[in-house]
């Protein structure tokens, strides 16, 4: 497939909301309307359950990198903290317009900032959590945009990077482009090596916590698979599986998620 990279996101959203056999995708993706439903489905979904468990004890000031429609942003309040949402994109339907309109209609306290993450305007050390939802994989350069976020984090403070595409080599990421059912739309997906995240964030001074790969928790597999959500009841055989199935997934794009700390 040859990417149009004519079309916006917000275009390539609409153009994937068109096509009948692709309603299971929007759903998944948290691209339906009304908003404030969606961001209600995903507060409640196996993935938002998995996060909360991440989040430290403290309920204080939270931003939320690339927050796109702001799901992530409105799951963040409810949970109490004070929410400053990142979103250069101004649209109302996938960008800055659609947070303000849904932190507007649940009365949440949610402020929306149009930038980028490699040029955050904060100041030093003033969030106690970054939250960046399938983020560092679109930033135009990692360590840049890894710099800011631990910048802006108080000492202590915490990064959690969720849904990033990890390939084993630089030839893989034609086949995770060609795979990317949005991709073809618009243009705009990219991944990287295990390794270069990992060397991005150290490289910022964060210390990595966790490094959850794409079996660890679902996070990164949640909500397609039911047959991983039936199989992750069922200790230890899923202690076991889980193991067994990183081990051999080696697909290019894969999902993994991190969890770092500035000291």
């Amino acid at each position: 497939m040859t990417p149009n990279a004519g079309l916006s996101w917000e275009q390539a959203v609409q153009r994937l909301r068109e096509q009948p056999e692709q309603r299971q995708l929007v759903l998944d993706c948290y691209y339906d309307d009304p908003l404030s439903e969606a961001a209600q489905r995903y507060w409640k979904s196996r993935e938002w359950t998995a996060v909360r468990r991440l989040l430290p004890a403290g309920r204080n000031r939270a931003l939320d990198v690339g927050a796109g429609r702001g799901i992530a942003s409105y799951a963040l309040a409810r949970e109490g903290y004070s929410v400053t949402s990142l979103e250069p994109d101004a649209s109302s339907i996938v960008g800055a317009g659609a947070i303000r309109a849904l932190a507007a209609a649940a009365a949440l306290d949610i402020t929306v900032v149009q930038d980028f993450s490699e040029r955050l305007p904060f100041a030093d050390g003033h969030f106690d959590v970054v939250f960046a939802r399938a983020v560092l994989h679109h930033t135009r350069d990692l360590r840049l945009a890894c710099a800011e976020f631990r910048r802006v984090l108080r000492p202590g403070g915490r990064l959690i990077a969720i849904r990033e595409h990890v390939i084993d080599r630089a030839d893989d990421l034609p086949a995770f482009l060609e795979s990317h059912p949005l991709h073809y739309l618009y243009g705009g997906e990219n991944a990287f090596t295990l390794v270069q995240y990992r060397e991005a964030l150290e490289a910022a001074g964060l210390q990595v916590k966790q490094t959850l790969a794409p079996f660890d928790s679902p996070i990164n597999w949640t909500p397609r698979s039911r047959f991983l959500s039936w199989l992750m009841a069922r200790e230890p055989i899923w202690s076991v599986a889980s193991a067994a199935l990183n081990r051999v997934d080696h697909r290019p794009g894969r999902l993994y998620s991190f969890v770092a700390e500035r000291t």
